[in-house]
């Protein structure tokens, strides 16, 4: 059950902040690949460089997730992170990767965006129920790509873009999270 909208079914969403910035970083790194491109694109240099700049920038920067962060993650939430990542890896190797061997870059970062998009229905339990729509937006951008080959490449990272900037905005900026056990005590009701 939702608590002020920022908890669900008694689990607390401790990390939501971390992800916001580590979304807006990732739509930050994406922009920069693209403006550098060339045959790529997106030029692989710069995203790796900065998606690896990111990951100890944010994820697994102390200070940041002191600051950002509300708690740890639950044991199953931890789990469910591990088995996310897994996932969108094993996506991107399945349906983007056997498009590096004829070159074909647009379905290489289209089947990337899509195994993101896909990796974020796990997410739901981590950082909760929005992680479902944001998945749903980005697959069907990178789908819509998938099938119309004469809709322009940038137009659709630009959509991706977008959808992570307000996605990573909107997380950032929630609030703390109200634990189950507060919202039903007496004196919880009472303020």
């Amino acid at each position: 059950m939702a608590v002020n909208g920022r908890q669900e079914r008694g689990r607390a969403f401790l990390n939501k902040r971390v992800c916001g910035l580590w979304l807006i970083w990732v739509a930050a790194i994406l922009f920069a690949g693209l403006l550098a491109g060339g045959t790529q694109l997106i030029s692989m240099p710069v995203f790796s460089l900065g998606y690896m700049a990111g990951i100890f920038g944010i994820l697994t920067n102390k200070a940041v997730n002191r600051r950002l962060s509300y708690g740890p993650q639950t044991a199953f939430q931890s789990k469910m992170t591990l088995y996310s990542i897994i996932l969108m890896f094993i996506l991107m190797v399945s349906i983007g990767g056997p498009h590096f061997g004829d070159g074909n870059y647009r379905m290489v970062w289209l089947g990337a965006f899509l195994a993101i998009g896909l990796h974020f229905v796990p997410m739901a339990w981590v950082h909760g129920r929005s992680m479902i729509l944001l998945a749903v937006l980005l697959s069907a951008n990178a789908l819509t790509g998938m099938l119309w080959p004469d809709l322009s490449f940038h137009t659709l990272v630009y959509v991706d873009l977008a959808v992570k900037l307000i996605w990573g905005a909107a997380l950032l900026l929630s609030g703390r999270p109200v634990a189950a056990e507060q919202s039903a005590s007496p004196s919880a009701t009472a303020k």
